[in-house]
């Protein structure tokens, strides 16, 4: 039996997890230094006790940034096998956490292969599965149905749950009173306002929080402070739902590690890109340092089809500025249940917003995979620049498709003997240049 709760329990007493040990060993960084980050709950180890085969990840500003990808079955498209072999098409990509947002069918056994061969983070949205696994509507479930349903997750083995605890009665009136063009865009959070509008109810994740806050204690379940108020569009950035919202969002922060339960704060959304640093610094005030888990954020409304472009530019951003975890987009967003291909697209579109921030906010070796790059492009070896690429079957697929027809070693079809690489390398050795 550990004589410790949680990730962030055991770093309060000084004790060293096999958790912290490989997150420490992963990120470069001395154990003590990393200890101390998570007792005060500027790195966050989701890792549940009973997932056990995870390969541990943090998440804080100060480590490299981690991606999500979100996946999961719905009324229209219900095959398991399909979202399977995201999940590994994710993993071998890079992805440091898998969603599982289902809203169709027989839930659990799905979510209980993904902690029992997913060695990646597991995080759930237990208010989508709610109306799933008690197949009834909405309007009958009673408070006491919600915070079982986090419990069940939690005895499942994930390692976060997304939790909508910052919106109340009051934000009903808000709502109300301020007309956003968007109203409330996040799944969950509409959720919930519609379960306190038809029932007259406080929202049960508010409301019963301590009680919830003995469960994710019990398994190490980090909880990820959900944010409904997110804007769903430009005009509705930074506005008084939103921050209000984030204040509560900061009280929840401080109550959550007062029982050694670890917190991730979820923020936007859509939001102008000047507006994206401000966001970032803001959070980090009010949620005193908590790692900050954003969607996006996306810089532009009018992208549909090539959304993973518009989050990819705040994406890198909002973690130049202290975001610590991208949920990634794809191309698909606003329009359909992403597919294999949409995925990879929305995973490598990420994987570049957080490598383009680790090299800006000075990770140390962030850079040691660019400057070989740089090696390979110099000489001209096309295969030590394939083993350097986030996507080496790509860039290996478009240089074989179109490759030159004479000095294919050397040049690429684009310049072929105008290649100013080639041509550098003769000059500085003092060799004849042909051009023609």
């Amino acid at each position: 039996m550990s004589n410790y709760t949680t990730q962030m329990d055991a770093a309060r007493k000084g004790i060293v997890t096999e958790q912290i040990r490989t997150v420490a060993a992963k990120e470069n960084m001395d154990v003590e230094a990393l200890m101390k980050l998570v007792a005060e709950g500027k790195v966050a180890i989701p890792a549940n006790k009973r997932h056990e085969c995870l390969l541990a990840e943090g998440v804080g500003s100060m480590l490299r940034t981690k991606i999500n990808v979100n996946l999961g079955v719905s009324r229209d498209c219900k095959d398991y096998d399909i979202e399977m072999q995201k999940v590994m098409s994710a993993v071998d990509l890079g992805a440091e956490a898998i969603m599982d947002l289902s809203s169709h069918g027989n839930t659990q056994p799905f979510r209980q292969k993904l902690t029992s061969e997913c060695p990646v983070m597991i995080g759930t949205v237990p208010v989508y599965d709610s109306v799933i696994h008690y197949q009834r509507d909405l309007a009958t479930l009673t408070a006491q149905d919600f915070v079982d349903v986090v419990r069940l997750h939690a005895e499942d083995g994930v390692d976060f749950v997304t939790l909508h605890c910052g919106i109340t009665r009051k934000t009903i009136e808000q709502i109300r009173k301020h007309k956003r063009k968007m109203n409330i865009v996040s799944r969950g959070g509409s959720l919930v306002f519609a379960w306190m509008c038809m029932t007259g109810n406080e929202n049960p994740f508010y409301e019963y929080y301590d009680e919830i806050l003995d469960i994710c204690e019990e398994y190490d379940v980090t909880v990820s402070l959900g944010d409904a108020c997110r804007p769903g569009c430009l005009a509705d950035a930074t506005d008084v739902c939103q921050i209000e919202e984030l204040v509560r969002l900061g009280e929840l922060t401080k109550r959550a590690w007062d029982h050694n339960v670890q917190v991730m704060v979820e923020g936007p959304g859509h939001v102008p890109l000047d507006q994206v640093a401000a966001n970032m610094k803001v959070q980090q005030s009010i949620c005193m340092g908590a790692p900050f888990y954003v969607l996006g954020p996306l810089v532009t409304d009018i992208a549909p089809g090539y959304d993973h472009i518009t989050a990819a530019i705040g994406g890198a951003v909002a973690a130049m500025n202290g975001a610590a975890f991208l949920c990634y987009v794809t191309p698909a967003e606003h329009l359909a249940l992403p597919n294999v291909e949409d995925t990879k697209q929305g995973i490598i579109a990420s994987k570049i917003a957080a490598h383009a921030a680790d090299i800006a906010k000075g990770i140390p070796n962030a850079r040691d995979i660019d400057d070989k790059m740089a090696d390979a492009r110099r000489e001209l070896d096309w295969d030590a620049q394939f083993e350097c690429a986030l996507d080496p079957e790509t860039a290996k697929a478009i240089r074989d498709d179109r490759s030159p027809e004479e000095d294919h070693s050397e040049t690429c079809s684009m310049c072929g003997k105008f290649c100013a690489v080639r041509s550098m390398n003769k000059a500085l050795s003092g060799e004849y240049i042909d051009i023609l």
